[in-house]
């Protein structure tokens, strides 16, 4: 099974390379532009903010209680930001981490000249155009490091300051908020999140296999024993990564990982519920069979003793390369709603070719004439796109209730 996940992995790789080179030719670009490429529509027609459909996912839902709990923030770091990016995401020597790359950046409609301003002012533009309050939370990003705590830049594939989300979620306070991202292996960690958290930090950032972490080491338990006592969330990747290779160490996204943080009074969040790749059952052993990572994630959430401190972010659910029994559980699973938060993993909704709103129709979750308005949708505002499509959603008459999306509360325990 896992020499079956990693041929499929590959072919979507090289598809997405190949798509990628023929968007680049200045003749393809321009015919592509809303079907491989985003079109990047500046202003969202009144017909479509005002469509039924919009209306009918704004029913029942604060927004001042809205936060995307699941957004990244990216660039070059040509703006002096500290981003820094793997030098094979800019070459085409490496056409699959290039293509990925191109594609982010494409969906996020940012100017090669300027790209991490022009990136942060579409991401604010879109949030305009959504309800007055609803607000995103921007990741940090850490870097990879070694079992002694020592900076690995060279494996790093992607790098993201916690100054630099700080400024822009201090910088534009009506649009945004801020994560950080501290790896626990840091002999500072401690003083580093206690910091974060002094400076508005929400939550803590980690994707384990990227970034060089197995959440289930004792040499996290100083920092695990610091987010309780803050009680500052985690909110941690689970499952197969196919965005960000970083360490590579994918024995780190497994979901049963995390029961150390949870065991020591920790709230997680667990991103996109696990929903893609397999990962070793650990309950059968160290050499158990590989099983889905969903899966391991709904035995979590059926286990009364983390009730109170395990959750699912619902980012990149809708994606297509999630399996439809997936979102189907998502959606039946009344027990654990009150437990599930709403995400989008921008910028990844505005990448074309990973979305499919025909396909979850064909599946029977939604309403085919939904499709074309959600097409539409999506050229103009990836963000509303992603709220408008889950908010459509259905099992029966089952949908996603509107809890989920009053993600603040989550952050803000005062709130609740």
């Amino acid at each position: 099974m896992q020499s079956m996940n990693a041929n499929r992995r590959r072919f979507l790789q090289q598809l997405l390379a190949a798509g990628f080179a023929l968007a680049a030719t200045p003749a393809s670009a321009g015919l592509l532009k809303g079907r491989l490429l985003n079109a990047c529509g500046t202003i969202l027609p009144k017909y479509l903010a005002e469509h039924p459909i919009v209306t009918a996912a704004w029913s029942g839902i604060v927004p001042e209680r809205v936060w995307d709990a699941h957004a990244h923030i990216a660039g070059t770091g040509d703006s002096g930001s500290g981003i820094y990016t793997s030098p094979d995401m800019d070459s085409v020597w490496h056409p699959v981490e290039f293509a990925q790359h191109e594609f982010y950046l494409d969906a996020a409609c940012a100017e090669k000249t300027r790209v991490d301003l022009s990136y942060v002012e579409r991401l604010a533009h879109l949030v305009e155009e959504l309800k007055p309050g609803c607000k995103l939370l921007l990741f940090a990003f850490e870097q990879a490091y070694d079992e002694s705590g020592r900076a690995l830049p060279e494996r790093t594939a992607f790098h993201v300051p916690n100054a630099y989300a700080r400024e822009l979620a201090r910088h534009y306070p009506q649009h945004f908020e801020w994560a950080c991202s501290i790896h626990p292996y840091r002999p500072e960690a401690v003083d580093a999140l206690a910091a974060a958290v002094s400076d508005g930090a929400r939550a803590v950032k980690w994707l384990p296999s990227a970034m060089g972490i197995d959440p289930a080491s004792p040499k996290c338990d100083a920092f695990y024993a610091a987010l309780a006592r803050l009680d500052v969330p985690l909110v941690c990747h689970c499952g197969e990564e196919k965005a960000v290779e970083g360490a590579g160490f994918e024995g780190g996204n497994n979901p049963l990982h995390l029961r150390r943080a949870l065991d020591a009074g920790v709230r997680v969040a667990v991103a996109h519920c696990a929903s893609i790749g397999e990962d070793i059952d650990l309950d059968r052993g160290k050499h158990g069979p590989y099983v889905p990572s969903f899966d391991l994630f709904a035995r979590m959430m059926g286990n009364d003793d983390y009730r109170q401190h395990l959750f699912g972010d619902i980012s990149a659910v809708v994606l297509r390369n999630r399996p439809s029994r997936i979102l189907r559980a998502i959606i039946e699973h009344r027990d654990w709603h009150a437990r599930l938060l709403n995400g989008t993993d921008y910028p990844l909704p505005g990448v074309l070719p990973l979305t499919s709103p025909h396909r979850w129709a064909k599946a029977g979750l939604l309403d085919s004439a939904a499709v074309p308005v959600l097409n539409k949708i999506q050229n103009y505002n990836p963000l509303l796109f992603d709220f408008v499509l889950k908010r459509q959603l259905r099992v029966g008459t089952q949908q996603l209730p509107a809890g989920i999306f009053h993600t603040r509360d989550f952050f803000l325990r005062s709130a609740i």
